[in-house]
């Protein structure tokens, strides 16, 4: 019987592979979205993976998480200095490490932040050393640069007419290993030489609202003047060679956001609860703000998946019509088996197979163009973002599998059951 098949299948071959291909596509549609869905999820949970607490002003939960954990740029609300100053000496706190943004470098945001960040949230350096001077600078390992190489920090897009800080530079002394985050892309710099670009430091005031991650009051002030009209703003700049100084005990300008690394557990509900009921800050756990966002995800997801479905009822329609026609068309031969002997359940097993070899080759294929499909946009996204997303199959792929390998059995006896029940004598007269 499966020589038969097999022979049978060759001989219609391109009526056989446009039902493979049919099945395949349909199938990889829902595999695909299946996929890229759960590698999101798996994606940025494990990126936030190594943030405990954010602390920042009173706003959106979810902007302070993107900006903060997956450096998406945005306008965010500074908080008073002092919170830093408050949390670093908190025997609760394991270490609190401020963040400033608003420059990038030919796309890469730089952030200025502290080495207790860097060695809490990283495994080493595949290059280089920590930065140990104002000038000085880490990158990620997606960053295309050098050991040694200049970063001159640019305020703003440059296809949006953004501002170079010509009188300031870094030189990259670092390169960091690997860790499927955002912040792979990121040149990470001391925060004391972002303060001092944007003309912050320890007479300046703090408090207000920036107009991009790490702005300070002054440069908002400096965008509505130049929009009206007004005089050129002066930046600051940075003292290349000037040593670090982490002591954050002394009066700090305003802050987009603090990262804290809690003892204990407990400490970080008791942290939490505490900068959430102060009105100048706001306190989020990162898995909490991602649970929402998953939530619209999957809302996404499902219509997704119901488009999937619709696509996949519509094959099926169509491959119930090509089954029936196929049959119909097969009438002689059919008859001509009868005739020689071959019993009516050979027959509906002839039948019944060779639709079913073909919709599993479909679903095959299907599941292997998905996870590909899946896979590429992955790629694009990881590219873009830094956030590596893990594209892997789980035990209910396998379920769903077996799901549509069921249905179209089931699916296939129809075709089956018209060929059983054709009479020999009606098939070879006609």
């Amino acid at each position: 019987m499966i020589r038969f098949i097999l022979a049978d299948l060759r001989r219609l071959w391109a009526a056989s592979l446009v039902i493979v291909l049919l099945v395949a596509l349909a199938t990889a549609l829902g595999v695909a979205v299946t996929l890229q869905e759960r590698a999101l999820r798996l994606g940025s949970a494990r990126a936030a993976d190594k943030f405990d607490l954010i602390v920042g002003a009173p706003g959106s939960e979810t902007q302070l998480v993107l900006s903060s954990v997956f450096l998406q740029p945005a306008a965010l609300p500074l908080m008073p200095g002092e919170v830093l100053t408050k949390l670093a000496a908190d025997p609760r706190v394991a270490w609190a490490a401020p963040i400033g943004f608003g420059d990038n470098f030919k796309g890469y945001p730089i952030v200025g932040t502290t080495t207790a960040l860097i060695s809490g949230t990283t495994t080493g350096f595949i290059e280089g050393h920590m930065f140990a001077r104002e000038g000085e600078a880490v990158v990620g390992s997606g960053v295309e640069l050098p050991i040694g190489a200049e970063v001159k920090p640019m305020h703003g897009a440059a296809d949006e007419g953004g501002e170079t800080h010509a009188d300031s530079t870094y030189h990259v002394v670092g390169k960091l290993q690997p860790t499927g985050t955002a912040w792979d892309r990121a040149v990470l710099v001391p925060i004391q030489a972002v303060w001092h670009i944007h003309g912050l430091g320890e007479e300046h005031e703090h408090g207000g609202e920036a107009v991009a991650n790490g702005a300070s009051p002054a440069e908002a002030q400096t965008s509505q003047t130049a929009a009206a009209g007004g005089e050129e703003h002066h930046h600051g700049h940075i003292d290349a060679d000037a040593p670090l100084n982490e002591d954050f005990s002394r009066q700090l300008p305003g802050l987009p956001a603090v990262l804290v690394k809690p003892k204990t557990i407990a400490d970080a509900y008791k942290l939490r609860q505490e900068y959430r009921t102060d009105s100048t800050t706001r306190a989020v756990f990162p898995a909490e703000v991602l649970t929402s966002l998953y939530a619209t995800l999957g809302d996404a997801r499902t219509v997704l998946m119901y488009v999937a479905y619709g696509a996949q009822a519509l094959i099926a329609a169509a491959l119930m019509l090509i089954a029936v026609i196929h049959v119909a068309q097969r009438r002689k031969q059919i008859g001509a088996l009868r005739a020689f002997g071959a019993p009516r359940f050979a027959v509906f097993g002839i039948v019944w197979l060779e639709l079913l070899l073909l919709v599993v080759l479909g679903v095959g294929a299907g599941f292997g163009m998905g996870y590909a499909a899946a896979e590429f946009l992955a790629g694009l996204f990881t590219a873009q973002s830094g956030v590596r997303m893990p594209v892997e199959f789980t035990g209910a792929d396998g379920l769903l599998a077996a799901t549509l390998i069921a249905f179209a059995a089931l699916m296939a006896a129809l075709p089956a059951l018209l060929a059983y029940r054709q009479s020999p004598v009606e098939a070879l007269r006609s």
